[in-house]
């Protein structure tokens, strides 16, 4: 079962939804959110990105920083652009890009599960990162930014779901990027059979957010340990997260660039590249199917395919195209053996086209890849697992907003 709650958002008045939406911390740098949130006192970047209300030398990690984003929220509250919902809500969150329209549940979800496993994640997170939002949490009090999570779709929280949606909507705008945002409350009717449909759902699974889930869980077990009365039920056991169907979401393909040949000439490369792969020019960078990957190289595009016993299909981790790029090419071939702190490769989300790889080497990186999606599939086989994806191995979009719901740790 999945244990989900209702809670009392703090949210902003429908006028300002669409002024105080902004992207989530960590798809933006500091200097693009400083140019993102200039005239723009209601945006959120000002509480998930405080940086920007400092001088520009101040270390990220420094205690101001924290400091400015409760002040900031403290601040939103007290203008009234932020007020707090009368009783415990659902909500229902749609995001619209182009076609492909995906519509979660808003809950609080429980750290306990997350501890025991129930919910699921597919990534390591690393420490510093970690350090940071749980330090960021913990000084607002508050879950600013939601959770992506996703489940196996259940056809009765589709039904309940759909409903919601027939009703009006609290928020309904584009954003500057073009993808539709709308946010609707759940009845309170309607609340405890949603409540009861995600008993049915056995467990959950981090698409998104793996570093705001495990600070959002250090920060109830470290606050557990300060509560002699603890009860088990007190809003620092739960965090906020947006649940999606897994037959919804879209995840992109995730792209490599590298810096050079590791000494190779072109053709000694493409050689050494034809031991593991079918290799043909191509008109298109566009891999069709698994296993298949775009190689840009010198102003041409490359067709590879992995040779069949070149990899494990049984293996799930060993069976993904990221894998496989990495085991049989980038580190055999190109000596990138830890692509988690070597500097001479990059990753490009794929929302950016295959146009972005090419322009990467014009501008001299030597090679660029190009791979085929990873699926849910594949990612929630890798957590039922127990097992971790390789590093930048999936890209979620739509990303999620931030600033439309957030959800204090003192408060139901």
């Amino acid at each position: 079962m999945s244990d989900v709650r209702p809670f009392r958002a703090l949210r902003p008045r429908p006028e300002l939804a669409a002024q105080v939406a902004a992207p989530p911390y960590d798809v933006v740098s500091s200097e693009e959110a400083r140019k993102l949130a200039e005239g723009k006192p209601y945006s959120f970047l000002h509480i998930n990105k405080p940086e920007i209300d400092l001088p520009p030398d101040v270390d990220l990690y420094d205690d101001r920083v924290y400091a400015q984003g409760a002040s900031n929220l403290r601040k939103f509250m007290a203008e009234g652009v932020f007020f707090r919902e009368q009783e415990p809500r659902f909500y229902v969150y749609q995001q619209k890009m182009g076609n492909h329209v995906q519509a979660g549940v808003v809950a609080a979800v429980s750290v306990a599960e997350y501890d025991a496993g129930l919910i699921k994640r597919h990534e390591l997170t690393r420490k510093d990162k970690e350090d940071d939002r749980t330090r960021h949490v913990d000084e607002l009090n508050a879950n600013d930014e939601p959770v992506f999570l996703t489940y196996r779709q259940l056809a009765a929280i589709d039904a309940l779901v759909d409903q919601v949606r027939a009703g009006a909507p609290l928020y309904d705008f584009v954003a500057e990027d073009g993808i539709g945002h709308t946010v609707w409350v759940v009845p309170s009717e309607l609340a405890a059979n949603l409540q009861q449909a995600f008993q049915q759902v056995p467990a959950l699974y981090v698409a998104d957010g793996h570093h705001r889930t495990a600070a959002a869980a250090r920060v109830g077990r470290e606050r557990k340990a300060k509560n002699p009365q603890h009860r088990g039920d007190e809003p620092y056991n739960y965090f906020m997260a947006v649940l999606f169907p897994h037959n919804q979401l879209q995840i992109l393909d995730y792209n490599r660039v590298v810096k050079d040949l590791g000494g190779l000439s072109p053709e000694a490369f493409l050689s050494k590249v034809a031991e593991k792969f079918r290799v043909e020019k191509a008109s298109s960078g566009r891999p069709e199917k698994r296993h298949q990957f775009g190689m840009y190289l010198q102003g041409q595009w490359y067709r590879l395919e992995a040779v069949p016993g070149s990899f494990r299909e049984d293996d799930p981790i060993g069976s993904l195209d990221v894998s496989i790029l990495q085991e049989n090419l980038l580190a055999p071939v190109l000596g990138i053996t830890d692509p988690r702190t070597d500097k001479r490769i990059d990753f490009i989300g794929g929302i950016r086209g295959l146009s972005a790889l090419e322009q990467r080497v014009a501008e001299g990186w030597a090679v660029a890849f190009a791979l085929y999606p990873t699926s849910l599939e594949q990612v929630m086989a890798v957590a039922d697992a127990g097992l971790i994806m390789p590093p930048k191995s999936t890209w979620f979009e739509p990303k999620l907003r931030s600033g439309l719901l957030v959800r204090t740790l003192d408060t139901w």
